[in-house]
């Protein structure tokens, strides 16, 4: 029986989100899940819920995102999907087929 059924509620859900715009990617671009690899003008995106970070791209003003390859990667706690965001937006920025950073 879950928590809920049991009359608990339950737990409230921890997560932040953070987006980087602008970013000129390095020769190679980042490799995404569903039209590989795009490259120039992007925007990261990383959303940190239920212990993972979510990592997506795009091209910058674009409407559509894309999941980087590797994504969601692992992550215990807030300051860690930070740093996760920012190594991948440091990998977008070198390029050479970035993916999500383990």
């Amino acid at each position: 029986m879950s928590d809920e059924q049991q009359g608990k509620s339950a737990p409230d859900r921890t997560w932040a989100t953070w987006t980087t715009q602008g970013i000129l990617s390095g020769r190679g671009g980042v490799l995404t899940e569903e039209i590989g690899a795009i490259s120039g003008d992007l925007t990261v995106h990383t959303m940190w819920i239920d212990g993972e970070a979510r990592l997506t791209v795009q091209y910058s003003g674009a409407q559509d995102w894309f999941t980087v390859q590797g994504s969601p990667v692992p992550a215990v706690d807030e300051p860690t999907a930070r740093n996760i965001h920012q190594a991948m937006v440091n990998a977008a920025k070198a390029g050479g087929g970035a993916q999500a950073p383990q």
